[in-house]
């Protein structure tokens, strides 16, 4: 499998899983990211992309 865990980075603290099994992000409106699943599931989200770490399957997202 190659999907990522998508991860939402807060600071001073740990990071906070926001979806799991990420299969594809995408730009979306202004600042945002559209994150799907395997099973189609999608999620938006205000942030940007901070780290992609493939081995490990992380994305770490941090909010603009």
């Amino acid at each position: 499998m190659c999907e990522a865990n998508a991860y939402l980075r807060k600071q001073g603290a740990e990071d906070e899983l926001f979806l799991e099994m990420v299969d594809r992000v995408v730009p979306y409106e202004e600042g945002s990211l559209l994150l799907e699943d395997i099973f189609g599931r999608r999620k938006i989200i205000r942030a940007k992309i901070v780290e992609l770490a493939l081995v490990d399957h992380k994305i770490i997202l941090e909010r603009e």
